[in-house]
């Protein structure tokens, strides 16, 4: 093992070529959706909402059959067979829209097979950086995916909007066909270090899928985290997608400074879980994040308050750097958590968790926003995430969390 210069071990090569590939193919499913649904918008709201809504129904009905299946039969396999799927889809959206434009009917099922595709490609994804890299870089190896994550996210949408203004939805698909590609040659060299443990009776799926949200309840870290999760999810989430555009409109700002401001909050976060990737987490991972999520409320208020865009921005860095520090600091402890035999099943739950959370709590700020103002719906939201950093101090489990909420068992190695 080779040493960073601060004297850590560095994070396997393999691990950060699979990190790089799945950039890649993250970046190219941004640019793709982002095509989607301006294709969509021109055939109105409703349908743009609804080709929206086919990504996430099939994803969250499916999510705890995908972690049951990644769980059977492997975190890679599940990944090589998902981005063979997708490059296959990629190219025959390209050719379909193409040759006949963009029809509802192939927006509708192209949306559809992604969201599906999704529900079984995520907790294998997820669960991936546990099998890879040893348990003291794990925290490291983590954010330094999630920081990816946040850039892809920050640029994928102008370079589909470049993508569309140069040629449309044909070559952005293309291009996403090319960008699994890449990963599949990626996955296709790289072999996992670890693998899980696998039972060897197998039951139903919807018993197994039970079984991984009794797992999950029944253990206190898991509980704990999975319950914070979803409530700093539900009122975080919404801010950048729907509460800034909103804000920005109030205040007549136009929306290249509400671009600015989104962008500030995924500089925030970014900064911080690189941060983490290079010099590793702070101890007693519950009061930091905690302490994150102080941080958020504060930023959110002062959001609220600004009455011009540098100070929104400021604000937004903020938001983003308690996210940063928030999501680097409890995801690791949920993945090293979950017992060896449930990884993809606790990972989709905790995808499902909060995009549960985001179905309700969306409606409900949006209707808080269209009733009051936007700047209402801030405070409730700064609210909320402060109450859910007083629930983490005053937790027992979260005060503690770490050490006992780790698996103490090693992976087999491979």
């Amino acid at each position: 093992m080779t040493r960073t210069r601060l004297g850590a071990t560095a994070l396997p090569l393999s691990f950060r070529a699979w990190v790089g590939g799945a950039l890649v193919s993250q970046l190219g499913d941004a640019a793709l959706y982002f095509a989607l649904g301006w294709a969509a918008s021109s055939h109105g709201g409703a349908v743009a909402g609804l080709v929206l809504s086919m990504v996430t129904l099939p994803r969250t009905l499916l999510l705890l059959v995908g972690g049951v299946v990644g769980d059977r039969v492997g975190a890679r396999r599940i990944m090589l067979t998902g981005d063979s799927v997708m490059f296959v889809v990629a190219l025959a959206l390209a050719l379909c829209a193409w040759l006949f434009g963009t029809p509802v009917a192939l927006l509708v099922i192209a949306a559809a097979v992604i969201g599906a595709n999704d529900a079984f490609y995520l907790p294998a994804a997820g669960s991936m950086p546990r099998l890879m890299v040893d348990a003291e870089q794990l925290p490291r190896a983590v954010a330094l995916r999630q920081s990816g994550s946040q850039l892809v996210a920050m640029v994928g949408g102008p370079i589909g909007g470049v993508l569309v203004a140069f040629a449309g939805l044909p070559i952005a698909a293309t291009a996403d066909a090319v960008t699994f590609a890449v990963v599949l040659v990626v996955l296709y060299r790289i072999r996992p270090r670890f693998q899980p443990e696998r039972s060897a009776t197998r039951r139903n799926i919807l018993h197994e899928a039970a079984d991984g949200v009794r797992v999950a309840l029944r253990t206190p870290g898991l509980r704990a985290v999975l319950c914070l999760m979803a409530g700093a999810a539900g009122f975080i989430l919404p801010v950048s997608s729907l509460l800034i555009p909103l804000l920005s409109r109030s205040h007549g700002w136009p929306a290249t400074d509400a671009g600015l401001i989104i962008g500030a909050q995924a500089l925030g976060t970014i900064a911080v879980t690189l941060a983490v990737a290079r010099k590793g987490t702070i101890p007693r991972p519950g009061i930091v994040a905690a302490a994150g999520m102080a941080l958020v409320s504060a930023s959110l208020l002062c959001l609220a308050l600004s009455r011009i865009p540098v100070l929104a921005m400021t604000s937004a860095l903020g938001c983003g750097s308690g996210v940063g520090l928030l999501v680097s600091h409890l995801t690791p402890v949920l993945v090293t958590a979950a017992p060896r035999s449930h990884l993809a099943r606790v990972q989709s739950l905790f995808s499902l968790t909060q995009s549960s959370a985001l179905l309700v709590t969306n409606n409900l700020i949006g209707n808080i926003a269209h009733a009051f103002s936007a700047r209402t719906a801030l405070v409730v939201c700064a609210t909320v995430v402060f109450a859910c950093a007083i629930a983490a101090l005053f937790s027992p489990v979260l005060r503690h969390i770490g050490k006992r909420t780790v698996a103490t068992e090693p992976l087999a190695a491979s």
